[in-house]
Formats: structure tokens, sequence, C-alpha cells
């Protein structure tokens, strides 16, 4: 019986490092990708540097688009794309009454 607890510390301690330290950027990542894919000609976005702009070309062959802001077209790598952004720039929270 004392063999079974001395597991049991070990094993408790390592699923609170991957549930809470491990998985949740591994989800992240994956809803970053699953964003990043599903990004279409005509979608509004915010880069990372704080770039507003509507998608205007994706090239698939070396991962960029071109986004038309107001000062013309920049070419961007689809990473600099902040999905947190552009969600809220597309959604925006209700006012509440």
């Amino acid at each position: 019986m004392e063999n079974i607890t001395g597991y049991i510390f070990p094993i408790a301690i390592f699923l609170i490092f991957y549930f809470f330290i491990l998985r949740p950027p591994i989800q992240r990542s994956k809803k970053e990708k699953q964003f990043v894919t599903s990004l279409k000609r005509g979608d509004r976005v915010v880069t990372k540097g704080g770039m507003y702009g509507k998608i205007f070309e994706l090239n698939d062959k070396d991962s960029t688009c071109v986004i038309e802001t107001q000062a013309g077209k920049i070419k961007f790598d689809r990473a600099a794309i902040s999905m947190d952004m552009s969600q809220k720039l597309n959604n925006p929270a209700k006012k509440s009454k």
C-alpha cells in the first residue's frame, strides 16, 4: 500500500503540470493555425504590430497575404495577423444598457 501512495504524488504533479502549463499553449497554437488557414479575401484583420486593414490577396506558396489599408497595400506573413484583435474587430462586444 505504501508503494502506491509513493506513486500518486508524482503522477498528480505531472497531471497538474500538463493541464496548467503544457496544454493551454498547445490549444492556443491549434486555434491560431485554424484561424490563419480560415482567412479569406475581404476579411478585416489587425496585425500584431497594430496595422488595420482588409485582406486583398492570399499567397499559399509562401504563406503571405497582402493587406489593403488606407495608406496602400502591404505584404505580410500570415503569422503576423493577430487572432484576438481581428476577432474583436469583426465581432465587437455588445454594449449593456
